[in-house]
C-alpha cells in the first residue's frame, strides 16, 4: 500500500502470516497509505482478536515503521473490517486480504483526494481562511463514521468537512463514502462526487434557516417568561 502499489503474492503472504494466521490469541500488522494531498500518510492498523471475532481496522497519522508504538488516542476506529472467512485456503486468504486491504486503499486516496478538491470551494464560501484540522476526535458530532482522521476547517464559520463512510466488512468492497458537512448543531453528509461549491451553498442554507428557527425558539422562549413572571405577581399570588 505504500505509495498506492499493490501487494505481491510475497507480500500478501508474509502479512497474512504475521497478521492473520499468528498462532497467538491477539495480532496486528500496519500498511503506510503515503502520498496523500491533505493527510500526507495514514498508517491503516488492522487488529485482530480471538475473543472479538473481528479483524478490525484503525487509521493513525504518518508512516509508522514496523515495531512502532502507537497509543490509543492516535487511532480512529474506521468500521471497515477484514472478512476472511469464505477463504476455503491459505491461497484463497491472501488473496482476499490483498484485495480487501487495496479496496480500503482506494478508499483513503478517493476520499483524501475530494476532500483537497473541497479546499478552495470551502475558501471561498466562507470568505476566510481554512485550516487542516488532524484530530481524532473533532470538537463536532458527524452523523455517520469518520473514514481518515483529518477535516477541513472554515474558524469564523466553526464550519468541519470531512469523509465519511458507512459501516460494512471490505469484502463488500469499496464502502459508501461522502463529505459530511457540520456545525455545532447542523450536520449533511453529500455524495462523494457531488459538487463541492452546490453542497457548501446548500448546506449554508440550512445553517441559516437552522439559525433563524433557533432565533424564533428564544424569542417564543423569552416571551413565556415574561408572560410567566407577570402572572406571578400580586394579583396572581392573591387568587392562587
Amino acid at each position: 500500500m505504500t505509495d498506492h502499489d499493490a501487494y505481491s503474492d510475497h507480500d500478501a503472504e508474509e502479512l497474512l502470516r504475521r497478521a492473520l494466521l499468528d498462532g497467538s490469541d491477539a495480532a496486528a500488522v500496519a500498511l503506510t497509505v503515503s502520498g496523500l494531498p491533505l493527510s500526507e500518510a495514514v498508517t491503516v492498523i488492522f487488529h485482530g482478536r480471538r475473543d472479538l471475532g473481528t479483524v478490525q481496522t484503525y487509521v493513525a497519522h504518518g508512516a509508522r515503521g514496523a515495531g512502532s508504538a502507537v497509543g490509543g488516542s492516535e487511532l480512529l476506529r474506521v468500521p471497515c473490517d477484514l472478512d476472511l472467512a469464505d477463504a476455503y485456503d491459505r491461497d484463497e486468504a491472501e488473496r482476499l486480504y490483498a484485495e480487501q486491504a487495496a479496496a480500503l486503499r482506494d478508499a483513503l486516496l478517493s476520499a483524501d483526494t475530494v476532500l483537497e478538491i473541497w479546499r478552495e470551494p470551502l475558501v471561498n464560501a466562507t470568505g476566510g481562511e481554512v485550516t487542516i484540522d488532524r484530530s481524532i476526535a473533532l470538537r463536532v458530532n458527524v452523523p455517520a463514521h469518520r473514514l481518515l482522521p483529518v477535516a477541513l476547517v472554515a474558524p469564523e464559520s466553526r464550519l468541519f468537512v470531512t469523509p465519511v463512510c458507512s459501516a460494512r466488512t471490505l469484502a463488500e468492497g469499496r464502502p459508501p463514502m461522502g463529505i459530511a458537512c457540520a456545525q455545532q448543531d447542523v450536520a449533511r453528509i453529500y455524495p462523494l462526487p457531488d459538487d463541492p461549491e452546490r453542497c457548501l451553498e446548500d448546506f449554508l442554507a440550512l445553517a441559516a434557516d437552522h439559525a433563524r428557527a433557533l432565533a424564533d425558539q428564544l424569542a417564543h422562549q423569552e416571551a413565556s417568561v415574561e408572560r410567566f413572571l407577570e402572572l406571578t405577581g400580586d394579583d396572581f399570588s392573591a387568587t392562587g
